[in-house]
């Protein structure tokens, strides 16, 4: 027999969740599919302990991965339903996403929705092009509507000062490095982690973190020279927190698509404690992740696992399905 209606859309809606964005491209989850539902785990397996030791960039990520799955849902005239961090005995699961009754899509949702397949992260230049205030305002209620806040700090200057701190910081860092290079490849094969980019960033105000700093063979790139700086924000710093943020963050980063912008994550001063508490002062909350935005050329898209090592039926949900259990490789 074949899949049935309600099957083929939690597929669907897995299929769109893995697209979302993670953390050197880690894709840390794991969706357990049920009659009426998904349960989505941390990977822990796939945390990175030098720079995310307590998980906190992989529940922003799963979060993200959790805005595309209930986007999916929605907009298939069905209301999500989720209960974040359902079991204090398993903290690992994040979320559990049940189909509720009928839904209406709105414009916004199915919008957005299109762009899930469109939306990649961007570490080429951008153009010396002001945002507009409008589009500005559409992305800080994109992420006011999922729990968080995106601040354009009026002392620019002074967050792009704490990415080039932070980037120092943990270049000089041996664990770092190492694990920087343990998730950077050059192999087209591979579905996950960064690959190696032709071209290396260039001595600027803030640019994207470099995947390949031993390789000084490269030609750099020109990067603006004032870039447009966002941080996504919340109140608090708690599981809950930094999985609300993960789902900001992704209604954020569909927003700017939608609106034909470029975005760039940086979350090297969100890695170095010392340079996140000054980046908190400045911003007046917890920061989750620093975006550059603007307008740019296309990149090109990061791959992704395949469905049948991030999804397992509901007979394995009776615990976290670690890696090891579930890849075939």
């Amino acid at each position: 027999m074949g899949a049935t209606a309600t099957e083929r859309l939690l597929l669907r809606a897995v299929s769109a969740a893995s697209r979302a964005p993670s953390v050197y491209n880690t894709q840390p989850w794991r969706f357990l599919l049920g009659d009426d539902g998904v349960d989505l785990w941390l990977d822990l397996d796939r945390v990175l302990p030098v720079i995310d030791p307590d998980a906190r960039e992989a529940r922003l990520s799963c979060g993200a991965a959790l805005y595309n799955l209930c986007l999916v849902i929605a907009v298939s005239c069905r209301a999500p339903l989720v209960e974040p961090l359902p079991d204090s005995a398993h903290p690992d699961l994040l979320a559990t996403v049940r189909l509720g009754g009928a839904h209406t899509p709105s414009a916004d949702e199915l919008a957005l929705e299109r762009a899930v397949e469109r939306r990649q992260t961007n570490r080429r230049p951008f153009l010396d092009r002001p945002i507009p205030t409008a589009a500005r305002s559409a992305l800080v209620r994109a992420a006011n509507d999922e729990g968080a806040w995106l601040a354009f700090p009026h002392a620019a200057g002074q967050v792009a000062a704490l990415v080039q701190r932070a980037d120092h910081i943990q270049g000089q860092d041996p664990a770092y490095l190492a694990e920087l290079r343990e998730w950077t490849h050059q192999d087209g094969n591979r579905r996950d982690g960064v690959r190696a980019p032709a071209r290396a960033p260039a001595a600027g105000i803030a640019v994207p973190r470099d995947f390949a700093p031993h390789r000084r063979d490269r030609r750099s790139d020109p990067f603006e020279t004032d870039p447009q700086l966002a941080v996504l924000v919340t109140r608090t710093d708690t599981a809950r927190s930094q999985l609300n943020a993960g789902r900001a963050l992704q209604r954020v980063l569909l927003s700017a698509e939608v609106a034909g912008l470029a975005v760039s994550p940086l979350s090297q001063p969100v890695e170095v404690p010392e340079v996140r508490a000054a980046l908190a002062e400045l911003v007046g909350g917890a920061p989750q992740l620093v975006l550059r935005l603007g307008y740019g050329y296309p990149g090109a898209p990061t791959p992704r696992r395949p469905l049948s090592a991030v999804a397992a039926p509901a007979a394995r949900r009776i615990h976290n399905p670690r890696r090891s259990e579930t890849d075939a490789s």
